[in-house]
């Protein structure tokens, strides 16, 4: 078997799929994407098929290491999304060859089914305590929620006490035993992180999401000291090297890892067994579609560590379309008493449906991240 083509589809609402195609008639699917720089990755996967076309897309190993050492710039989100995305279609393919979903491949799933959780928002307390009420109404048993808004490096304790009241009407709303991870998404600096995570701790959160920057973990060491929840991070890292330090400084709880932007199943599957070692669980990051929370469950299904999933069904950046929209078999991520099983057909187990890509490719999008700033008109990490 050979590999013939690759073709790109930026699709609605921000996502980026690629299409690998081979000279029997099989073809695997991924989704290499960074959110507002789709374009760009888009560009970078057509650079990398210059090595792939004419070749055996069988060898996943051998490609990720050329694709990977082949270039002596290496690394960082452009390069490990396209990377991630190619790896993601020829795992695809392979399974499909063979007949076997890609779990299988990677040695046989170690669960049937992990826990999903939702992200609820809102503008206010009362709100988000509403749209938490209806997540668990609709069976989810794990719920994700922004921790604060944006915060100077030291900031007013006000601001504190809207993260404090949204974080507790949202407890209130729920009850003491639903999961709730509360993600502050970078916005916040070293002075004022561990005064939130202090005034956090009394709401039994299931974690803290990027308390800082990855760049700044050194800071985990203090604010480890100000309460007892665990930490996660790790959806802006992209390699088991960028992994390294984290794991060994020891303050990270939960490794979040994205499928489409850590270099793919390949990659994914070196990071979790890394973290596995030092006793640290995993959480796959997975704002993004239905290719990428389809990888994300390979892994999940061979990763003894894996404990939730994140998925983007109704996430507030699906405007115009959703997770379920661009596959023929949605019934593939039935959600079911707050878990979904691990996909069992060939492959990935989703059936793209290309007609419905084409059209929507055709529409495209620009997605860009807001630009927020402070008060006196400083940029603000959003």
């Amino acid at each position: 078997m050979k590999i013939t083509k690759l073709t790109t589809f930026i699709v609605p609402p921000r996502w980026l799929f690629l299409k690998i195609e081979t000279d029997e008639g099989i073809t695997g699917w991924g989704e290499p994407v960074v959110e507002g720089r789709a374009l760009t990755t888009e560009a970078a996967v057509h650079e990398l098929a210059d090595y792939l076309v004419g070749r055996d897309p069988m060898l996943i190993e051998d490609h990720w290491n050329v694709l990977y050492r082949g270039g002596f710039y290496r690394g960082g989100a452009i390069h490990m999304s396209a990377l991630a995305g190619i790896d993601q279609a020829l795992w695809d393919i392979k399974g499909k060859a063979l007949g076997q979903p890609v779990h299988q491949l990677l040695g046989g799933p170690c669960r049937d089914r992990i826990k999903v959780y939702s992200w609820v928002g809102g503008d206010r307390p009362a709100d988000v305590a509403q749209n938490a009420r209806e997540a668990v109404a609709r069976g989810f048993k794990a719920l994700k929620m922004n921790g604060c808004e944006e915060l100077q490096i030291v900031d007013t304790f006000d601001k504190v006490e809207r993260a404090v009241a949204a974080v507790a009407a949202v407890r209130e709303a729920v009850g003491p035993h639903i999961g709730i991870g509360a993600d502050f998404h970078g916005r916040v600096h070293k002075p004022m992180a561990k005064v939130l995570a202090r005034e956090l701790e009394p709401y039994r959160l299931m974690f803290i999401e990027e308390p800082v920057l990855s760049e700044n973990r050194e800071a985990l060491a203090e604010i480890t000291k100000h309460c007892s929840v665990p930490i996660a991070l790790g959806e802006r890292l992209y390699s088991r090297w960028d992994f390294k330090g984290v794991l060994q400084d020891g303050y990270v709880d939960i490794i979040q890892p994205d499928l489409s932007h850590a270099g793919g199943i390949t990659e994914c599957r070196k990071i979790a067994a890394m973290a596995e070692a030092y006793d640290v669980a995993l959480a796959p990051h997975c704002p993004l579609g239905p290719i990428a929370l389809a990888a994300c469950l390979q892994i999940d299904a061979v990763s003894y560590n894996a404990f939730i999933q994140e998925q983007s069904l109704g996430i507030h950046y699906n405007r115009g379309n959703d997770l379920l929209d661009y596959v023929s078999n949605p019934e593939v991520f039935a959600y079911e008493d707050g878990f979904v099983a691990i996909p069992q057909g060939p492959g990935l187990g989703v059936e793209v449906n290309e007609e419905y890509v084409v059209r929507r490719a055709a529409e495209g999008h620009r997605w860009r991240n807001p630009v927020w700033r402070h008060a006196d008109g400083s940029f603000a990490e959003w």
